[in-house]
């Protein structure tokens, strides 16, 4: 797997620093929850570093061969969980996975996960992120026979607690393919399906 720096505490410097000796011996490498000035420096510094701002992700993807033997599905229930949603995939590609990401199909608006069935069935993994009270995951799990990982994100009104709300929904899901990961963990997620896309 690459290595993977997690940004969030750390000097513009000393990501930079990092990142220089992984790159010097590895083809890919991922810095999550990247500050927009970390960010700055780390692609005038580097060559071939890939941004992206919604989630604060920067990668090294240098080599692009495919280890996963399926493709991993990214679900999101709505817009304000893409940036959870864009770490598991910008996290699932660069270790070496064909993504496919279907965004805003939550259960309040269900006929648009309905109308993506076809897409779920084709894959190996599906990664779903989903705030409020967290229903995305149980869903998705009676449609699908793979495993399913859910990822609660701190989005909702003041009851959801940000994040603990979906979490406590997806732990307690009725449907027996649903594992979940930490609130807003879309990186955690991205790594066990890669694993599991593997097997």
């Amino acid at each position: 797997m690459p290595e993977v720096i997690f940004g969030l505490g750390k000097s513009a410097g000393h990501v930079v620093a990092i990142a220089e000796r992984l790159l010097a011996r590895e083809g890919n490498v991922l810095i999550t929850r990247a500050t927009p000035a970390m960010a700055e420096r780390v692609v005038a510094e580097l060559p071939d570093a890939e941004y992206f701002p919604v989630s604060g992700a920067i990668r090294f993807w240098r080599n692009r061969v495919k280890t996963g033997k399926g493709k991993i599905a990214v679900v999101c229930a709505g817009t304000s969980d893409i940036s959870v949603a864009e770490e598991a995939q910008v996290t699932a590609e660069v270790m070496g996975n064909e993504v496919e990401a279907i965004h805003d199909v939550g259960v309040a608006g269900i006929h648009r996960l309905l109308a993506s069935s076809e897409r779920l069935a084709q894959a190996r993994v599906v990664i779903v992120c989903a705030g409020m009270e967290g229903a995305l995951p149980s869903v998705v799990g009676g449609m699908v026979s793979v495993p399913v990982i859910a990822v609660p994100t701190s989005v909702g009104y003041g009851a959801s607690f940000h994040g603990l709300a979906a979490l406590l929904g997806m732990l307690n899901s009725c449907a027996s393919n649903v594992t979940v990961v930490n609130i807003d963990n879309g990186f955690g997620a991205g790594y066990v399906a890669s694993l599991i896309n593997r097997l």
